[in-house]
């Protein structure tokens, strides 16, 4: 492999950044890849099968301290040169090179130390919801390049960070009445400007309308668009970085966004906006079914340009107020498993009575959805709120995104339930799992998860609670291979429901 320069860290802020952005890689190697040796002390060890390298980190979550295992002794490794290790041995592993996801690896890396800088600078958010949103500095917690955004200068992405707290003013745009493309209820965009006569209004995301410049002239030039300013107040971006809240009028904006985000270019594509009404009104009508607390954040419709139909596109997301129960506070799932200032799981003091609160939110409708409606929500961390009460209990599950929903028969009832179950089980309640444990140690989070869980009569239960393994996302092989990123792959992981 390529060698190996065993020097540490040069400064504190590099070691944070590199830390961070580590421990997601490490992540998904020893989860896709590594095999298991006997652990030595606080050490887990690992044989990596292509290059036969040993290699050794600190157990945990969040695996830390990578060591390689070269000359009769242990070194450590900083960011770039796991990302070596790991380029080299996949290139062994997969019999196939790859140039890109090395290069994102990096760009994560840089992005987590733009962002960590920035945060040092930046006022965090007062509204606890909004501060849940920006707090992901890990992100996600089994990807190789979590962070990763498109290679370009921090100049050019910073100002839209949420991990940045930024928040900003949308562009306006104007586009020609016969060139209007748009489905459902958008009544709500045109409140946010004037348009002239003749022209529709339709807000843009600044960082988008940047990177579609180039292609967007001749419309400009010819008048299909025309520039009408920014809105007079801010938008807030959530943790989708494409997705923008603005509180005070309750709304939800999700746009395109011409970068690639874990494993997507981020787009709002055309087959799913054309699915998009079907998607939404099946969950809708699953959530109607089974009545509060358990809400849906309905994706209401879109508008876009019909000559630029993706890269233009804005969805109009339902907000909070219609759907919170009164008195309750939405907080992000991802923000509760990587922890912000305020958060009521690391506050918890019973953490059994909150997890099984947390479990009695979420769990049921995500079930309940998928047998009686045919309705697999998409429901990781990133799509699930929880609104807890003054006591910091969770008392309600809020979920979004119909582009993620898939619906039966439209996919086979196995691929929809492992899909459900790598969601939920193994993305969402696994991590907020084991933050708890975490916070409290000594703490099993996993008896009263599988009582929740077989309190639902679905025919699959019985063998989810008996499997000695559960379906994990191959993130690092799907991006090294350069497969789709909507083409979920599955290995069998651990699974913690099996013998309690």
């Amino acid at each position: 492999m390529d060698r190996v320069d065993l020097k540490p860290p040069s400064d504190e802020a590099g070691r944070r950044a590199d830390a961070y952005a580590a421990a997601p890689l490490l992540n998904c190697l020893l989860r896709e890849v590594a095999e298991p040796l006997p652990p030595a002390g606080e050490h887990r060890v690992f044989r990596l099968p292509g290059t036969g390298r040993l290699l050794r980190v600190r157990a945990g979550r969040r695996p830390a301290g990578p060591e390689v295992h070269a000359a009769g002794a242990w070194h450590r490794l900083d960011h770039a040169e796991l990302v070596k290790l790991v380029a080299e041995e996949l290139r062994r592993h997969t019999g196939r090179p790859c140039d890109d996801l090395p290069a994102e690896m990096l760009d994560s890396r840089e992005t987590v130390a733009a962002l960590l800088a920035a945060r040092a600078r930046a006022t965090p958010p007062a509204d606890p919801y909004l501060r849940s949103e920006q707090s992901l500095i890990t992100g996600h917690p089994c990807h190789p390049a979590p962070k990763a955004r498109g290679g370009g200068p921090s100049a050019a992405w910073l100002p839209y960070a949420p991990e940045a707290h930024a928040r900003f003013p949308l562009a306006l745009l104007g586009v020609r009445e016969d060139q209007v493309a748009e489905e459902g209820d958008t009544s709500a965009l045109d409140a946010l400007g004037t348009a002239p006569p003749g022209y529709r209004l339709l807000p843009a995301h600044p960082w988008q309308l940047d990177l579609a410049a180039h292609a967007l002239a001749p419309a400009f030039a010819d008048g299909r668009l025309v520039g009408l300013g920014a809105t007079g107040f801010d938008t807030w971006p959530t943790a989708a970085i494409r997705t923008v809240y603005e509180p005070r009028r309750d709304l939800f904006l999700k746009f395109s966004l011409d970068v690639r985000i874990t494993n997507d270019i981020r787009r709002l594509w055309r087959h799913d906006l054309l699915a998009l009404t079907r998607a939404d009104t099946a969950v809708q009508g699953a959530f109607r079914a089974m009545g509060p607390p358990a809400a849906w954040l309905p994706d209401r419709g879109y508008r876009t340009a019909a000559f630029a139909f993706e890269e233009l596109a804005v969805l109009v997301r339902g907000g909070l107020r219609d759907a919170l129960l009164p008195g309750a506070t939405a907080l992000l799932a991802a923000g509760l498993a990587e922890g912000f200032e305020g958060s009521p799981l690391a506050a918890a003091k019973d953490p059994g009575a909150w997890w099984e609160a947390y479990l009695r939110q979420v769990v049921p409708p995500v079930l309940t959805a998928f047998a009686g409606h045919g309705v697999v929500l998409e429901a990781h961390l990133q799509n699930t709120l929880v609104a807890v009460d003054r006591a910091g209990l969770p008392v309600q599950a809020l979920f979004r995104d119909a582009e993620g929903v898939k619906l039966l028969p439209d996919v086979s009832r196995a691929a929809g339930w492992e899909r459900l179950v790598y969601c939920l089980v193994v993305n969402n309640l696994t991590e907020i799992a084991g933050a708890l444990a975490e916070h409290h140690p000594g703490f099993d989070p996993w008896p009263a998860a599988r009582r929740e869980l077989a309190r639902n009569d679905l025919p699959e239960i019985p063998a989810l609670l008996a499997s000695p393994t559960l379906p994990g996302k191959t993130n690092l092989l799907l991006r090294w291979t350069g497969a789709d990123g909507a083409a979920a792959r599955y290995l069998p992981v651990p699974n913690p429901l099996a013998g309690r």
